[in-house]
């Protein structure tokens, strides 16, 4: 009774080794380095960071210059009255330095956070459990960490947006962008590991 099921088991076992489960399971650890996505957009990166330094030059004088109260220009036989004040010119001299100033916080701090978020390329290391992303950075310098596979989401699948694949890092603040122009040399091990959604 023993033989005739033996000899049933060891077909089937020789049988599942081929299975495609297999195979992607040791894909998922591969021996070596492998790049899942690149993009290289530097000659961008650069002309953003000389506009976002200009805005940094451009904007500040601004507020100060526009808060400051014109002198009057008044007959020289008129008498001054200190006590008057017009109301609706220093409202309106403090509202537009006030915009000025945010106007120039807001594109400067929005164009280095877009750098400082594109991602360049992503590397996934030798066995599978860390991975190291480039980002353009300011002037696309490039800047890059590495950290453990487990702490990375990707919160849509490749195929579910238009332009960026948002990707979320543990202890990071905003997503990681992905641009859908980029390259993607393996598309499978990047949809089985960096791709997907993991509870963080």
């Amino acid at each position: 009774m023993a033989a005739p099921g033996r000899r049933w088991l060891v077909p089937l076992l020789v049988a599942t080794r081929g299975f495609p489960a297999r195979q992607t399971l040791h894909e998922w650890a591969p021996a070596r380095d492998v790049l899942l996505f690149e993009h290289e957009r530097g000659r961008f990166f650069a002309v953003l960071g000389l506009f976002c330094a200009g805005q940094g030059v451009f904007w500040p004088p601004w507020p100060a210059a526009l808060a400051r109260p014109p002198v009057p220009a008044r007959p020289p036989d008129a008498t001054p009255d200190p006590g008057r004040v017009d109301v609706r010119s220093a409202l309106w001299r403090y509202g537009l330095a006030v915009g000025c100033g945010a106007i120039g916080t807001l594109v400067l701090a929005a164009g280095l956070l877009f750098s400082l978020r594109s991602v360049r390329s992503v590397i996934l290391q030798a066995g599978g459990k860390r991975v190291t992303l480039t980002t353009h950075a300011p002037f696309g310098l490039g800047a890059q960490f590495t950290v453990p596979l487990n702490q990375v989401s990707c919160m849509a699948h490749r195929g579910e947006v238009p332009a960026m694949v948002p990707l979320k890092v543990k202890g990071r603040r905003f997503y990681f962008l992905l641009d859908k122009a980029g390259y993607f040399p393996n598309t499978k091990l990047f949809d089985n590991t960096v791709g997907a959604y993991r509870s963080l």
